[in-house]
């Protein structure tokens, strides 16, 4: 993974992510994970990926515990004025003790990883999860493909990684337990959207 033009790309894109209110279906995820954590008593989450910390600050505000990493260090910096607990980090090197964390959110991250090295991520992931932890993994999919995004708005453009529902279940059962499995059809002409909730 390029990792220097992907904080790059972050950084340029960190204020309009900020000052952008999430869809309604993303809401409806968010919240709907928030209650399985509340329901099975899950008070320590990690998000990776967590952006301006929109996400984080939610879950914070509704009582769990929120440790919040991504790659963009205005992404953190983004983080800490909202006062959530945030360190600039990559998913390939997730510098936590083992079983920390009764849960992990990862929204729309995980993506940019290639295919030949999901594996590794997903195992530093599974790693510093408690036994029995919860893990919410939401990307964009349906097909099966990976490359640099010709079309994206971003600069530098980003890569992408997509999986079909098949595929992105069967990489996904390797390291961890299905709990659930929600696919959203998004407008006409996109990859919908794989909410898969997992745990260790």
């Amino acid at each position: 993974m390029d990792k220097i033009n992907l904080s790059k790309s972050y950084d340029i894109d960190s204020h309009r992510r900020a000052n952008t209110k999430p869809v309604e279906w993303k809401l409806a995820e968010r919240e709907e994970f928030l209650n399985k954590l509340l329901s099975s008593d899950k008070k320590k989450l990690l998000e990776i990926g967590a952006g301006p910390g929109i996400d984080s600050i939610y879950f914070k505000e509704n009582g769990i515990e929120v440790t919040s990493v991504d790659l963009s260090a205005e992404m953190i910096r983004y983080c800490k004025e909202k006062g959530l607990q945030a360190y600039v980090m990559d998913f390939y090197h997730l510098d936590f003790a083992d079983n920390t964390f009764d849960a992990v959110y990862a929204l729309n991250c995980l993506l940019h990883v290639p295919k030949n090295e999901i594996g590794d991520v997903l195992l530093g992931i599974r790693r510093i999860m408690k036994p029995g932890a919860l893990f919410y993994m939401g990307l964009y999919g349906g097909n099966d493909s990976e490359g640099v995004w010709e079309n994206d708005w971003c600069d530098p453009k980003r890569f992408f990684a997509s999986y079909s529902d098949t595929s992105i279940r069967t990489l996904v059962g390797k390291y961890f337990k299905e709990i659930s499995v929600n696919t959203i059809p998004l407008q006409d002409g996109q990859p919908h959207f794989q909410a898969l909730i997992l745990q260790k």
